[in-house]
């Protein structure tokens, strides 16, 4: 198969999140990864790998230790979703994405042992789109023969297709309300499924939590004897600034005094907890003996790169993508605005998917923009924007409808002042969809 058939075949298989017509259909469960990792001679256990679960910044929470790691030398693969852009983006090594041709290479062996499987009867349905995608992970950093693999979670923990993992450390960045349909109603309940990646023994790393999420994932740690490292009592954060819209920090860790400066190139002050949910990692693995120095985790902080998560394109007029796709993103967005874009106008270009809590996530960012600019991403999954309008318009001083997402933008750059910010958010499609969009006209204005 080429490149091509081998999106188009997985594209066919659904993404992520199924509808609930197929939801009832695809089996959730770890059955079908574990069959397929089998055939494939578990790949996942040819190198050690650390396994990140959580509601916002375990994507972040994954680039800082990856960087971390191959500041240290290491030869890295990373692992994480959604994409922005292409799905390449998904499967990592050394921070180079997987090739069109080893992806196709990859997908193409995959497919040909699900076929096998089926035909014997070993598998009940299909692997799943997000299944198969792990799958190739696994194989290909095991192939590629990375010294250390960083898989970031899909959905939820319990029941996702990383979990056949069994790392030598885990991570729970924040947990919040997100996804409910598939995790569950209560703050309880969804920690219970980000907590469902814990291994017996195997240490766990923890951002601060609220404490109905703390006290569900503490318990849990106690059942499966994992040490537990809570990064609110195992350090200090001594000094906390900003510049430029970043986070600095001079954090220390209570029991040794160990210190050091973090200064993400991440715009937003909750980058300080992303960063040091890695940092806390990196000094567990130090102290299990891998080689990883002081300098490389501050150097591995620092330049850490996540597109998508305030991601600045532009200045005069500044123009922001935030992929804030939940309430507890978009407090952390409006924080950024209150603190960094205060006294400027902003306008906000919104769009969102059907299974979101708009109304919430509307009633936290809107008041902040001098106008929202209402559109629709490009998947099935979003919410039309006459009826995105409808639920949430009330909450804007000013509110646009341009149902397509350039024409949005355009619109937004055509009345912004210089001084002005624009700032993109509510769903991680629109914010693909943009950046894809901005990496094109700006090589159309240059010639």
């Amino acid at each position: 198969m080429n490149y091509q058939a081998a999106v188009r075949y997985l594209l066919s298989l659904g993404r992520e999140l199924a509808a609930p017509t197929q939801a009832a259909a695809a089996k959730f469960d770890l059955e079908n990864i574990t069959i397929l990792a089998e055939r494939l001679g578990r790949p996942e256990r040819a190198y050690p790998s650390a396994h990140i679960a959580g509601t916002n910044g375990k994507g972040s929470t994954a680039a800082f230790l990856e960087a971390i790691l191959r500041r240290s030398g290491f030869r890295t693969g990373l692992n994480t979703s959604p994409h922005l852009e292409r799905i390449n983006e998904r499967i990592r090594v050394n921070g180079e994405e997987i090739s069109d041709e080893a992806f196709a290479e990859t997908f193409t062996r995959i497919q040909a042992l699900n076929e096998e499987l089926l035909a014997a009867g070993k598998l009940r349905a299909h692997p799943t789109y997000f299944e198969c995608v792990t799958a190739m992970a696994f194989e290909y950093f095991a192939r590629e023969r990375v010294d250390f693999g960083v898989f970031e979670v899909g959905l939820g923990g319990r029941l996702d297709a990383t979990n056949i993992l069994t790392p030598v450390v885990s991570l729970i960045t924040r947990v919040d309300f997100d996804h409910e349909n598939f995790l569950g109603h209560s703050l309880e309940e969804i920690a219970a499924e980000k907590a469902g990646i814990l291994k017996p023994g195997v240490p766990l790393i923890l951002a601060r939590q609220r404490p109905e999420a703390l006290e569900v994932i503490r318990a849990r740690a106690q059942e499966l004897l994992c040490p537990l490292i809570e990064t609110g009592a195992a350090f200090r954060i001594e000094k906390e600034w900003t510049e430029n819209g970043c986070g600095r920090a001079v954090v220390s860790e209570k029991a040794s005094g160990w210190s050091l400066e973090l200064a993400p190139r991440l715009p937003g002050r909750f980058q300080i907890q992303n960063s040091l949910n890695a940092v806390a990692a990196a000094r567990y693995l130090q102290d299990r003996g891998y080689r990883i120095s002081d300098d490389a985790i501050a150097q591995g902080i620092a330049g850490a790169v996540w597109p998508g998560r305030l991601e600045k394109l532009q200045s005069d007029p500044d123009v922001y993508l935030d992929g804030a796709h939940n309430p507890s993103a978009a407090r952390e967005l409006a924080a950024f605005l209150e603190q960094y874009l205060a006294g400027r106008k902003t306008w906000l270009v919104f769009g969102a998917l059907r299974d979101k809590a708009v109304d919430e996530i509307a009633g936290i960012l809107f008041p902040l923009a001098a106008e929202v600019i209402f559109t629709e991403p490009r998947t099935t999954r979003a919410i039309s924007v006459a009826q995105l309008a409808e639920i949430t318009s009330h909450h804007a001083a000013l509110f646009t409808v341009v149902p397509l997402p350039e024409a949005a933008l355009e619109h937004a750059l055509e009345r912004a002042a210089p001084h002005d910010a624009i700032v993109v958010a509510g769903s991680l499609y629109l914010v693909g969809q943009l950046r894809h969009y901005w990496k094109n006209r700006t090589q159309v204005a240059a010639h």
